[in-house]
């Protein structure tokens, strides 16, 4: 079954901003973000990091591990 990633979408709405705005900022296609979007593919990680980061979240948020939006402090 694959996994579906609502947050993303939410989160990407929430600041009123076009699927392809966010595709241009992670440097891949519309349709590959839409695809993220729908669980129609796996997001590298990579690309979840860049969405957290923009996000001001942290990864486990975008994929539903915890309820708690915020990020995680940074490593020192």
């Amino acid at each position: 079954m694959p996994m579906t990633y609502p947050r993303i979408r939410a989160l990407r709405e929430d600041k009123d901003l076009k699927q392809r705005e966010l595709a241009e900022y992670l440097h891949c296609s519309q349709v590959s973000y839409s695809y993220y979007e729908l669980g129609a593919r796996d997001i590298p990680s990579e690309v979840l990091i860049q969405l957290a980061k923009f996000h001001h979240t942290s990864v486990d948020y975008l994929l539903g591990i915890t309820d708690h939006p915020h990020p995680y402090p940074p490593a020192k």
